[in-house]
């Protein structure tokens, strides 16, 4: 039996639906290469990796040489077991041999008298590359904050490009902060990290793509994943460049921002950062750039370099140690599947450790974290507002938590 993916609602369903829209283009998924109706030619054929009930990423099959690299590229930036599983499946690409493992395969087929560049993502990146390309795709649950990123391979199975792809309106706006973002990134300033290029940025019908530069081949994990990289978060919060002066937080364009976003987002959060203010508005920070989701999942080591990628939220004028705040949150929350409250803990155990190197006391630590929950549900509200859903893990319990920090009755 041959299925259109594009009818389903778990993470094929809207990969497919976001990569392969348009209408006229042809998709079936069955145990064999499916055989498009008449009038149509195909135009690349995936294996679904590893069935279609537990799909994680789609798999191009033009050649094994391509089949096997799109699977064991970067494969030593992924955990142990996953690196295990990704390497078996190179292994049988290599050989050409996935039907063996029965994966799934899904044929995309253009009309015959269609121009693919005009119908496929793909193809059109192809053209204005000048090269064949062809992505490996990654699937994720269905969510209005996640982006398809395509890993683009040449004929040979060189690792060409990353293409980030925004499809609804809060996905976009990430796609080309980020792009914004790289274009005045410094390149190698002493401490600051590595950095991609961004290589393109272009609209292709609704879509905001970028193209950002591979990263090395030999890219390794962090060694020590949970430890913060205090001299590149400082570079990356001062540019490469000495320390800003410090300023009070009621005289700081970040307060004035935190109001003008809260204003439009409404609801607790507005007496909540008014108490914030009240509170901290004398006590003088350093604020300059930061990341915005410096996590260990968007860094890896190359040569004794840190490299840091996915820069689509970072920004300028935020409290120095901002980016601690938020690996040490995220960390506990995503990778060790905490509460709300006990990431917010930890996260306070790893400002209390580190705080001193980012110029933070007893006093400007705990300003520093409730000003980043403060961040963080304005950054959850927006993407809401985006069309990007609220997150069940954040919505509404954080703002429970800065209600209880700042001494507000939960509304």
């Amino acid at each position: 039996m041959v299925e259109d993916p594009r009818i389903r609602q778990d993470g094929l369903g809207w990969v497919s639906r976001a990569i392969f829209g348009e209408a006229r283009l042809w998709l079936g998924v069955g145990p064999g290469s499916a055989a498009p109706p008449p009038g149509h030619r195909v135009v690349a054929r995936y294996a679904v990796v590893p069935s279609m009930e537990r799909a994680k990423f789609l798999l191009p099959l033009p050649s094994r040489r391509v089949g096997a690299a799109s699977t064991l590229a970067y494969n030593a930036l992924r955990p142990p077991r996953v690196r295990v599983n990704r390497f078996a499946v190179g292994v049988l690409a290599g050989l050409g041999a996935t039907r063996l493992a029965r994966m799934p395969v899904l044929t995309v087929a253009v009309p015959a008298t269609a121009d693919p560049a005009e119908l496929l993502l793909t193809a059109y990146l192809t053209r204005i590359e000048g090269r064949p390309l062809h992505a490996a795709i990654g699937i994720r649950p269905p969510d209005p904050h996640h982006k398809p990123t395509l890993q683009l391979f040449d004929d040979r199975g060189t690792a060409r490009a990353y293409a980030k792809v925004g499809w609804n309106e809060a996905t976009r706006a990430m796609v080309r902060a980020e792009a914004d973002a790289l274009r005045e990134l410094p390149r190698g300033a002493g401490e600051f990290p590595e950095v991609p290029r961004l290589l393109r940025e272009l609209a292709w019908g609704d879509l905001a793509v970028t193209l950002v530069e591979p990263m090395p081949a030999g890219v390794r994990r962090l060694a020590r994943p949970e430890r913060p990289e205090v001299a590149a978060m400082l570079a990356v919060a001062r540019r490469g460049g000495p320390p800003a002066v410090p300023r009070p937080l009621a005289d700081s364009p970040f307060l004035a921002d935190l109001t003008a976003r809260a204003g439009r987002a409404g609801g607790p959060v507005v007496p909540a950062l008014a108490a914030l203010a009240d509170r901290d508005g004398t006590t003088t920070l350093e604020f300059g750039h930061w990341h915005g989701d410096w996590v260990p999942w968007n860094l890896g080591t190359h040569r004794g370099r840190l490299f840091a990628w996915d820069w689509e939220n970072s920004g300028t004028g935020r409290p120095v140690g901002f980016d601690l705040a938020h690996q040490a949150f995220q960390s506990a929350l995503s990778l060790r599947g905490r509460r709300v409250a006990e990431a917010a803990g930890e996260m306070t155990a790893v400002l209390e450790r580190y705080g001193a190197a980012f110029g933070l006391d007893p006093t400007r630590r705990r300003l520093v974290a409730d000003a980043y929950l403060v961040e963080l549900w304005l950054r959850t509200a927006e993407l809401a507002a985006g069309g990007g859903g609220w997150s069940s893990k954040l919505h509404p319990t954080l703002l429970h938590l800065l209600a209880d920090r700042l001494g507000l009755p939960r509304d």
